[in-house]
């Protein structure tokens, strides 16, 4: 995979998640259940790095963003701090 952009990692709760799995439906459903808790710039595919086993793909997390199903589950939101946009954080960034 290439190297971490450090500005997918220049603020508290941004997280750059690498996944490795056998087949692409189990990677694509890790990042399924990562996007289901927060915002997330998702891959659409997945790639094959030669002499690897398995399959690779990167997701981008924004632990900052609610997602609406929290609240559905009773999931408490995290207060805003002083600096942070009405509505929540700024947008995930891919």
């Amino acid at each position: 995979m290439n190297p971490i952009n450090k500005v997918h990692v220049q603020e508290p709760g941004l997280v750059v998640v690498d996944v490795a799995a056998a087949d692409a439906a189990t990677a694509l459903a890790v990042q399924e259940a990562l996007a289901a808790q927060w915002a997330t710039a998702t891959a659409d595919r997945v790639t094959r790095d030669p002499g690897q086993p398995g399959v690779r793909l990167r997701c981008y997390l924004d632990l900052r963003q609610p997602i609406a199903s929290r609240t559905a589950r009773g999931i408490a939101e995290p207060a805003l701090s002083a600096d942070e946009p009405e509505g929540g954080a700024l947008p995930v960034r891919p």
